[in-house]
């Protein structure tokens, strides 16, 4: 679908795909926010539309950098290979396997005292920045 005709419903479906709520993404397309407006602004269904394609680039770009990285990492564990580095090729393979999932490291997580961890006042972006930060700190070995 190309960029919405209507400047500011284009700015309103790119704020949405941002993660931005609904009458933020609406302030900042230029509206006065009024939130019975911008939510039937989101029921326009060229909106809608716009916002699902935009969030599937995004989607669609994150699974490209999983691959990029497990590219890499094979280049990485070749590189060690020619060099006599078992160690290095070890870890290598070790971090493609991390990348595809195929090995998970566990820890529990929990929020403030102990309780569980908020996310309702979260936007889907500070949720995806929280749950980035989560996994690479799990990712970072342990000392023993």
């Amino acid at each position: 679908m190309p960029v919405l005709e209507n400047a500011r419903h284009e700015r309103f479906a790119q704020e949405l795909a941002k993660g931005n709520s609904q009458i933020e993404a609406y302030r900042l397309a230029g509206y006065e926010p009024v939130e019975a407006n911008a939510s039937r602004l989101i029921r326009n269904d060229k909106v809608a539309a716009r916002v699902a394609e935009l969030k599937a680039v995004a989607a669609e770009k994150a699974a490209i950098t999983v691959y990029d990285i497990a590219a890499q990492l094979d280049e990485d564990r070749t590189f060690a290979r020619d060099l006599e580095a078992p160690a290095a090729a070890i870890s290598a393979t070790m971090g493609k396997a991390k990348v595809l999932g195929l090995i998970v490291e566990r820890s529990e997580l929990t929020g403030k005292d102990g309780g569980p961890i908020e996310t309702a006042d979260m936007s889907d972006r500070d949720m995806a920045k929280a749950i980035a930060f989560t996994l690479a700190r799990g990712a970072q070995p342990t000392a023993h």
